[in-house]
Formats: structure tokens, C-alpha cells, sequence
């Protein structure tokens, strides 16, 4: 909102300063630095009113180390961060563009999905809270509605750089050839960016195109939209999976966000696009700004969610975070390398998968259930091996930055 009043105040008035907003810089930074004092100020006015309501976390003795003093933690504490991200997106960002309205639908959705089940566990005493079968449909009608926008919205393009066709000039053998030129070319496509590779962009279509030689480029929406709605429902599950010590996800999401918001900047501004031969998508960059505010929403939240934490995010925080990540990685053409900078929550994922597989396998087999993990997710694992719980999110942290170092080097290494 603030973008257009100073937009229109530079452009009628030509104030000196109103043309600062023009800058996605400018607004990125203030979008940080109002989604951290909205986090620091209304957290800890919500966090005062959650406990005069007694919306506290109900604690289930697992045998953990610490676990019981976190009875009666407020929960529902993802308002916090959905507040702190909506708030900044909606001063600073360019309300018309298309990944921004895909971004904003995206928060609340998920945010209203989580909500509705930290609800029902608080207030109507229901410990299971949303089921399970309700929630994967709210996450694959996300899935579906954002895999519809990216696919029909005709804002929704990219450009690549082709080599430019001129005139043929003719030239004697002691003529020196002209030099080559290349243009960005404008497409509506649904590639995407395969990492370590180089020419690394892969179309969905071409998956289509091995089971039909008619042409697919009108149906390659069967191939892409399930994938969108399996990456959703993927990541929004590992981040609420993660969030099972303090500030682990919080933490882990904020420095996911880092690597987000330098993969937007660069896709979205066609000078890094060609000194990084990458992918050039128009428009892109105003992400940066929505991510700028997720970050500060991150650490403005850890203000109050480390350890030991003063309230927890709940599902309305969690399912919203992996969401957004997804939905974001998505936008920008990077969803392939979510595995590599989402290490953490993949492997929290996969930990509760390979547990569960197998303690169901060897119950068939031999009668009786067996574990590979002490206990699952592999947080927990750590915590039966007697590790204190800041530890184990301090060295989550650690992993996470390698990995998101690692994510980022991908942009040259090839």
C-alpha cells in the first residue's frame, strides 16, 4: 500500500525521497525491519493474552529430557509470524503482482488450515486435533490452486537468452566475422532449473512426451500441478515434523529464507540472469520482499521461541512455513534443489518414514516391531541419547547453513 502512495506522490508531486520505493532494496530492507518489530511487539502482548486465556501446550510424557516443564507453553504463537509476514508484504511489495498474490494466498490458506487444527486441540480439547486426512486435503487444494496459477496466469513467464538471428552479411576470408549476439526471448513455459548441470533447465512436458508422440504442450499441466501439490504437501509436513524442539524449525526456516531471497534477486534481475546464465523471470524479484519479511518474521519470532521457548508456533506457524517455502521455490524455479537447502526438514521426514516402514515390516516378519532410530523424528533421537535439546538445534543450524552455502554455490557450479 505504502508503495503506491509514494508512487503516486513521486510521479504527481516529485517530492524529493518518495523515489526511494522504487527500489526493491529499499523495500526489502524495510519489509525485514517491520517484520521484526511487529514479531518483538505483538509477540509479547500475544503471548500475554495466550496465557490469560490458558491456550497452552497439552504435553505428552515421551520419556524426553525437559519435556514435562513445557506444559501449559502458550501455543498458537504461528499468528505471530503470519502477522509479522503479511503486515511488511502488504506496505511494501506491488499488490498486483502475480507471485506476490500467490505467496499471500498461500500464508493464509495454510495459516487458516494450522489454525483450525491448534483450535481443536486447545479449545475443544482435542489432542489429535485436525485429522489428518483433513489437512492433506487443505494442503492439495493449496497444491491445486497455486499449480493453477503458475501454470494458466499469463503474468506467469519466463525469458532465455537465444542467440540473435541477423541479416547474413557477406565477408572476404581477410573480413573478421561479426561478433555474436544474443536477446531474451519470452516463453510460457513450465521448465525448471536442474542443479550441478550444465543447460540445466528440464520441462515437465518432456515427461508427458514419453508416453505420447502427439503434442503435449497444451497437457503438460497433468504432469506439472501434481507435482506442485506433492512438493506442497512434502514441505509442509517436514517443517511441521521439524517443530519439535525450540526454535528448531524457526531457525531453520529463517536461514532457508537467506537462500530464497538471493535465488529470487538473482532470477528476477536480468543482469545476474546472464552473468549467471540462469534462468530470467520476469517480475520475480518483487519476492524478495515477501521473503525479506518471512526472514524478520523468522528471528523476530526465535526472539521469543528459543530455548527455552516462551510460546510455541503451533500448526498455524509450521504447516504456513513449509508451505511458503514451497510455494516459493516453486515460483522461482528451484524446486529440484528443495532436497539439498530443506536438508533438515528431508531428513526429519524421511526419519519418521524409514521408522515407521520398518517397524511395521519386522512386526509382520518377525512378530514383533522393531526401531532403527531411538525415536522418531531424528531430533528425538538425540534427545534419547542424552544430548540437551539447545545442542541439537544449535548443530541443526549448523547443517542448515552448509547446506544452504552449498545451495547457493550451485548458482556458478556447474
Amino acid at each position: 500500500m505504502l508503495y503506491y502512495v509514494f508512487q503516486y506522490l513521486d510521479s504527481t508531486y516529485d517530492i524529493p525521497g518518495t523515489g526511494v520505493f522504487q527500489y526493491i532494496s529499499f523495500r526489502a530492507a524495510m519489509a525485514v525491519l517491520t517484520s521484526l518489530v511487529i514479531s518483538l511487539l505483538f509477540g509479547k502482548n500475544l503471548i500475554s493474552l495466550l496465557r490469560k486465556k490458558q491456550v497452552g501446550e497439552t504435553v505428552r510424557d515421551l520419556g524426553l529430557q525437559g519435556q514435562i516443564q513445557k506444559q501449559g507453553t502458550p501455543t498458537m504463537g504461528g499468528l505471530i509470524i503470519i502477522a509479522a509476514i503479511l503486515i511488511p508484504t502488504l506496505l511494501f511489495a506491488q499488490l498486483n503482482n502475480i507471485y506476490i498474490i500467490i505467496m499471500l494466498i498461500t500464508t493464509v490458506f495454510l495459516g487458516a488450515i494450522g489454525f483450525l487444527d491448534d483450535y481443536i486441540k486447545v479449545f475443544r480439547k482435542n489432542k489429535k486435533g485436525l485429522a489428518g486426512k483433513f489437512k492433506v486435503v487443505g494442503q492439495i487444494s493449496v497444491g491445486l490452486i497455486v499449480g493453477s496459477l503458475l501454470y494458466f496466469n499469463e503474468g506467469v513467464v519466463s525469458k532465455q537468452k537465444v542467440m540473435d538471428s541477423p541479416s547474413p552479411i557477406v565477408v572476404s576470408e581477410t573480413d573478421v566475422a561479426p561478433p555474436q549476439t544474443f536477446k531474451w526471448v519470452e516463453q510460457k513455459s513450465i521448465k525448471t532449473t536442474i542443479p550441478f548441470v550444465k543447460n540445466n533447465e528440464f520441462d515437465y512436458a518432456w515427461i508427458l512426451a514419453l508416453f505420447t508422440n502427439k503434442n503435449v504442450k497444451d497437457w503438460s499441466w497433468i504432469v506439472f500441478i501434481p507435482i506442485v501439490v506433492f512438493v506442497v504437501t512434502a514441505v509442509s509436513n517436514g517443517a511441521n515434523i521439524t517443530d519439535g524442539l525450540d526454535g528448531l524449525a524457526t531457525g531453520t526456516s529463517a536461514i532457508i529464507g537467506v537462500v530464497l531471497a538471493i535465488f529470487a534477486f538473482v532470477s528476477g534481475n536480468v543482469i545476474f540472469a546472464d552473468y549467471l546464465n540462469i534462468m530470467f523471470i520476469p517480475n520475480s524479484g518483487e519476492l524478495v520482499v515477501f521473503i525479506s519479511a518471512f526472514v524478520g518474521a523468522c528471528i523476530g519470532f526465535l526472539w521469543y521461541n528459543s530455548y527455552p521457548a516462551q510460546v510455541f508456533m503451533g500448526d498455524t506457524g509450521s504447516l504456513a512455513l513449509g508451505g511458503i517455502i514451497a510455494v516459493f521455490a516453486l515460483a522461482i524455479r528451484k524446486e529440484l534443489l528443495i532436497p539439498l537447502f530443506c536438508g533438515i526438514f528431508l531428513i526429519e521426514n524421511l526419519s519418521v518414514m524409514m521408522q515407521v516402514t520398518y517397524f511395521r515390516y519386522t512386526r509382520k516378519k518377525y512378530g514383533e516391531g522393531r526401531r532403527i532410530f531411538l525415536m522418531s523424528p531424528l531430533h528425538h533421537h538425540y534427545q534419547k541419547l542424552g544430548y540437551h535439546e539447545s545442542k541439537i538445534v544449535s548443530r541443526f543450524w549448523i547443517v542448515g547453513i552448509l547446506l544452504a552455502i552449498l545451495s547457493i554455490v550451485t548458482l556458478k557450479l556447474r
